[in-house]
């Protein structure tokens, strides 16, 4: 599976840094949706699921945590621990977010609005999904 980190650009000077992202320019897809997560308690696994259609890119603002990759043939985890790092998750991919430190804040940017219908949230429906 090939992972795709966005490194987004800083600009630090002496008041502190700022990332600006754009939708086409910097996040590969027009932006329909933003939410994020936080105080999420120790032990939690967050995601379980998988989208038929929609793209995200996912910027871990503070601390860290760890993202779970699967597209059925392949696994790989992947640690978001930068305020500058995104990870972009098409359509079609399992994800499972965990090990969040106490001070994490996950940000998802997607390219869509909320839709129950498009995510797979049985991980063997998943896996006969993506088989057709």
């Amino acid at each position: 599976m090939k992972t795709l980190i966005y490194s987004f650009n800083e600009i630090c000077d002496y008041r502190g840094a700022l990332v600006a992202v754009q939708q086409i320019k910097d996040i590969p897809f027009e932006i329909r949706r933003i939410y994020y997560m936080y105080n999420t308690k120790k032990g939690v696994i967050r995601g379980c699921h998988a989208h038929k259609n929609l793209e995200q890119v996912l910027i871990c603002i503070s601390g860290s945590c760890k993202i779970l990759l699967d597209n059925g043939i392949e696994k790989e985890i992947v640690i978001l621990d930068k305020k500058n790092l995104g990870l972009y998750i098409g359509s079609n991919i399992w994800r499972e977010m965990f090990q969040f430190s106490e001070d994490a804040v996950l940000l998802v940017i997607a390219s869509d609005y909320y839709d129950e219908k498009d995510y797979i949230r049985n991980y063997d429906e998943f896996l006969k999904f993506i088989q057709n």
